[in-house]
């Protein structure tokens, strides 16, 4: 299921670009995965493919978007907008992904009532009303991390049983409720740690620690007495 996802927005490019079919090496080499693990997960979907032609385009991106549940409308909330939030808020790619911004809130008045990308911004006071009227099925968190948790219980109380938690928290969720966490300064962690790790490979190796001697003994150079004594601890 994870990987669906992949295939569907490499799948997307090439339809925007007009090419109507594609072979599962390509797919593969676009999704970032073997050609071998994507032909087995389309088997799941019934899709097989052609001999010598491949996969057609705009019929596997149908497949999977109705696996995915994409073929129908999802309303989503949008909580806390400051700068993720007023981000997201503009970002004109939900549409075309079977999403709907339907809502933007955010808990300080001064906020409220701003207009962004063609929405007014609604009081936290309206969350429970917006989410019955809206029949809002995904709440996005971008709140920072001391808010996220009370509007997580909000949204699970008000009925919304799928978040997305961009806020730099672990939530705490009944069972039934599905939590999508993405936390950037976690990814940039495991960058650097890459990058570190590449950066001692090109300096070369280097030679091990020398263990201390052990306490309570003169620790001597190659010819003797020209270090101090070490003293017992």
């Amino acid at each position: 299921m994870a990987r669906l996802p992949l295939y569907l927005r490499a799948l997307s490019a090439l339809s925007e670009r007009g090419v109507p079919t594609v072979s599962s090496e390509e797919l593969a080499a676009a999704a970032g995965v073997n050609s071998a693990k994507l032909r087995k997960d389309l088997s799941y979907l019934g899709s097989y493919g052609t001999r010598g032609v491949g996969y057609d385009v705009e019929y596997l991106v149908y497949q999977i978007s109705r696996e995915l549940g994409l073929t129908q409308d999802w309303p989503v909330a949008i909580i806390g907008i400051g700068n993720l939030g007023h981000a997201l808020a503009n970002y004109g790619g939900f549409a075309s992904r079977g999403f709907r911004v339907a809502a933007l809130l955010d808990a300080d008045r001064a906020v409220a009532g701003q207009r962004i990308a063609g929405m007014v911004v609604r009081h936290m006071d309206d969350l429970e009303q917006i989410v019955r009227d809206d029949r809002v099925s995904i709440g996005v968190i971008t709140t920072p991390a001391p808010a996220a948790q009370g509007v997580c219980d909000r949204l699970v109380a008000a009925g919304i049983t799928s978040i997305l938690n961009f806020a730099p928290t672990v939530l705490a969720v009944p069972e039934g409720v599905d939590v999508r966490k993405v936390d950037l300064s976690i990814e940039l962690q495991i960058l650097a740690f890459h990058e570190q790790r590449k950066s001692a490979t090109d300096a070369g190796p280097t030679l091990p620690p020398t263990a201390p001697p052990p306490a309570g003994t003169a620790a001597r150079g190659d010819r003797g007495g020209d270090l101090p004594e070490v003293m017992p601890a």
